[in-house]
């Protein structure tokens, strides 16, 4: 069941994506999709040397100035990952979240996103499993 804080996140996320608004002229962050994509953009998997490519998703908060409230979390990782493949992808989203903060909101933006958690994707594998092949089970952090 959705808590009231998810509800409300959706339906900021509803109305954020339906306005034309990208991100403004200064390169400050003005829509949740900005938030993605700012993100994104500090993303380094670590080398195929060091670690297989897998997916991991990071639930992060900010505060209105953009810096990082409270402890990120884990909550998914790709369920054939090795233990050392998970440590080296974590350490690579801490990296990544380090390197993007802090997210230069807009002042409406900033409201807006003070607080809300924002589930943050980072895929590495280069392709979709076959539609042939079994399904592989997820793995919860």
């Amino acid at each position: 069941m959705a808590r009231c804080g998810d509800k409300l996140l959706l339906v900021a996320a509803v109305l954020l994506f339906g306005t034309s608004g990208a991100a403004s002229q200064d390169g400050q962050v003005n829509t949740i999709q900005d938030i993605f994509r700012h993100l994104r953009t500090c993303w380094r998997p670590p080398s195929p040397a060091k670690a297989r490519p897998l997916d991991i998703t990071v639930v992060v908060s900010f505060n209105r100035a953009g810096n990082i409230l409270g402890h990120p979390r884990i909550t998914y990782e790709s369920a054939e990952a090795s233990d050392n493949d998970r440590l080296q992808y974590r350490i690579a989203v801490m990296e990544a979240l380090q390197r993007c903060t802090p997210v230069p909101f807009t002042d409406a933006m900033a409201g807006a996103a003070a607080g809300r958690p924002f589930a943050i994707q980072f895929r590495s594998r280069k392709t979709s499993p076959d539609k042939t092949s079994p399904p592989t089970q997820e793995r919860r952090a």
